[in-house]
């Protein structure tokens, strides 16, 4: 049986420089292809951290106006809250409470302004947005 030698040649140069260019080669195209296929632009990422930002700013709006109204204050005195400490809680509470709670507090408002509830339930859903988020920051 013969023996099959390679030429020094090859050994030397030409199956090195192939391995090489084989082995850089897929990892390249594939790091491309990777980039483009999971990367977020910068200017989608800015729109995003905008928008989610703005959101976070009306609801905290949407709160505190709601917690700033006559009764609101009233209902939080008569309860012994003080209502400049819980205005000022407001800004710490997440993303997801805060969405939570402007949605019920503008709803309560628009009923209460369309007369499907009147001043002593509108007190009650008041003083349970306030422990509300009493137990938000206390967690």
């Amino acid at each position: 049986m013969k023996q099959f030698i390679l030429p020094p040649v090859l050994l030397r140069g030409i199956i090195p420089a192939a391995l090489t260019f084989l082995l850089l080669n897929p990892t390249a195209s594939m790091a491309q292809s990777a980039t483009q296929d999971h990367l977020v632009s910068p200017q989608v990422l800015q729109q995003q951290v905008q928008s989610a930002s703005e959101t976070r700013q009306q609801n905290i709006r949407t709160v505190t106006d709601f917690l700033s109204t006559p009764t609101a204050e009233h209902a939080m005195r008569d309860a012994h809250y003080d209502p400049v400490q819980v205005r000022t809680a407001i800004p710490t509470l997440s993303d997801q409470e805060l969405a939570n709670l402007a949605s019920r507090s503008a709803d309560a408002q628009q009923k209460f302004s369309a007369g499907y509830i009147g001043q002593g339930l509108l007190t009650l859903i008041i003083i349970c947005v306030v422990i509300i988020i009493i137990v938000a920051i206390v967690h």
